[in-house]
């Protein structure tokens, strides 16, 4: 059968309904917070790349497939345990993003270029479409979680981090992250990272 994008994409999103944890909207609304953070993907996509291929836009629209259902504190909270975590999750997303891209008719060629793209494999190596996914997360992180997340961590912690997804991204993410609006502390702890 022919590959059926949207389908592939309903299925996606019906799985992110399901996200128990939820995000408050600009208007007040409920939404469930990996559809909220889907629909971020997307957008910057958009804006990064307009005319990515399919399979990327369904890797970036999965990229948190049932995330909440890992949380965190299924690992040790140690610097090791992260990473456990993290790979873990890479590769329990890719699995299940493959497996709906199969079941809706893409090849294996693609619903595994799919997988290899949520574990971002290549990244740094040239690969541009794993790029353009990594800039987009960056760029989500810094326009939607950033605000919250510097009220959790010390100013030197932040200011690693920040030093550490700016060589992430491709000279075209960055040059898209200066041009985020952020408040004056985020501002500040950016300018900082980036002269250090």
């Amino acid at each position: 059968m022919p590959a059926n994008y949207e389908e592939a994409r309903r299925l996606i999103y019906a799985a992110h309904d399901e996200d128990p944890n939820k995000h408050t909207t600009e208007d007040g609304q409920e939404v469930p917070y990996e559809t909220h953070y889907s629909k971020k993907m997307e957008n910057f996509l958009h804006k990064r790349a307009p005319d990515s291929s399919d399979v990327l836009k369904l890797a970036i629209c999965g990229q948190h497939f049932r995330r909440w259902e890992v949380p965190r504190d299924s690992y040790p909270r140690t610097k090791v345990g992260y990473h456990s975590w993290r790979t873990f999750l890479k590769k329990r997303q890719g699995q299940l993003v493959a497996e709906i891209l199969e079941q809706n008719g893409y090849s294996e060629a693609e619903w595994k270029r799919c997988r290899a793209l949520i574990e971002k494999e290549g990244l740094k190596q040239g690969e541009d479409e794993v790029q353009v996914l990594e800039d987009v997360a960056c760029l989500v992180f810094l326009d939607d979680q950033f605000d919250d997340f510097k009220n959790h961590h010390d100013a030197e912690k932040i200011v690693t981090i920040l030093k550490k997804t700016w060589v992430k991204m491709s000279k075209e993410g960055q040059d898209m992250a200066l041009q985020l609006a952020m408040t004056d502390d985020c501002k500040a702890l950016v300018e900082r990272a980036l002269s250090g």
